[in-house]
């Protein structure tokens, strides 16, 4: 009876997944038909990855019709880079990168005293929108990460600045969206908005999508802050009195490494992972993501200037 009813429950997943990834196959396909210049936030993160496996489904046998963008905090993890840019090469895409580091060297931006660079994405994002004119640009949003990110629509309109406004927000209805802006305005597109972290797990499973390896458990020099184990790096951590410490850990979200914490973990398959998160009672970025602490509205307030 058991094993019955976890099959059933694997049935219904996979057709769940289906849904997941018509809806979103659906999206990608109405921005190209209604946007001329939309573009794709591509980190080298889980969620990214799937976008972009999507996208090239979207499309196939044709190439994707849109370029890729990163805005680089100059923090982020090593291996995550080196995924970004052997994907970018495997497929053939065109890359913008914007650099949150050239504009601390320029003096536009300035360290802030933590460290943490996640904050400082909005104005190299916004200004690479307006310079390349970009009117629709893909994120890999997911309403269940955040209370912030649970209000958005899959097409949320920005103003000029790149600004949200949730008063703002149209209707969706039978998933008819309504991409229309004013010059100078564009549109956030989320086509995983109803994924949970567990059916981006599940898709990579199903399609045997790789991952930057710092997903799956291995041992790495890490030390405790704030309630989360972080990365020594070049971001300047860690602190005189913060012991550091082999752990077996992996990441359940990747950024900047200044607030990314890993998690203990002995997750070394995708299974594994699944069986994890099935299990957890906490979202990824409230366990993992000292930025989205800074207060109840950190989230949102970043959004309201702009960020992702």
């Amino acid at each position: 009876m058991r094993v019955a009813l976890m099959t059933a429950r694997s049935a219904a997943a996979l057709r769940h997944l289906d849904v997941l990834e018509s809806e979103a196959v659906h999206i990608f396909r109405e921005v190209a038909g209604e946007f001329e210049r939309p573009v794709l936030l591509f980190s080298g993160g889980k969620d990214s990855i799937v976008m972009l496996h999507l996208a090239l489904k979207a499309f196939a046998p044709a190439p994707v019709p849109f370029a890729l963008l990163h805005v680089d905090t100059g923090h982020n993890f090593p291996e995550v880079l080196e995924y970004r840019d052997r994907t970018v090469a495997e497929h053939g895409l065109r890359l913008h990168v914007a650099s949150v580091q050239d504009y601390i060297d320029r003096g536009v931006l300035r360290e802030r005293p933590d460290n943490t660079r996640n904050p400082l994405q909005t104005l190299p994002l916004t200004e690479k929108i307006a310079a390349e004119r970009f009117d629709a640009v893909f994120g890999g949003g997911r309403r269940d990460e955040e209370k912030a990110r649970a209000k958005e629509r899959v097409f949320s309109l920005r103003d000029e600045f790149g600004g949200w406004d949730p008063r703002r927000q149209r209707p969706e209805l039978w998933n008819l969206y309504n991409g229309r802006h004013a010059p100078g305005e564009h549109v956030r597109v989320f086509p995983l908005s109803n994924w949970t972290e567990l059916n981006v797990w599940q898709y990579i499973a199903r399609h045997g999508i790789a991952v930057p390896e710092i997903y799956y458990a291995h041992e790495r020099e890490v030390f405790h802050r704030g309630g989360m184990w972080l990365s020594a790096g070049i971001w300047g951590g860690p602190k005189e009195a913060e012991a550091v410490e082999k752990r077996m850990v992996r990441f359940r979200t990747v950024g900047d490494m200044s607030c990314t914490g890993a998690v203990l973990s002995q997750a070394r398959t995708v299974e594994d992972v699944i069986a994890e998160i099935a299990g957890s009672r906490v979202t990824e970025r409230g366990a993992t993501r000292a930025d989205d602490r800074l207060s109840e509205a950190a989230m949102e307030d970043r959004k309201r200037e702009g960020y992702f």
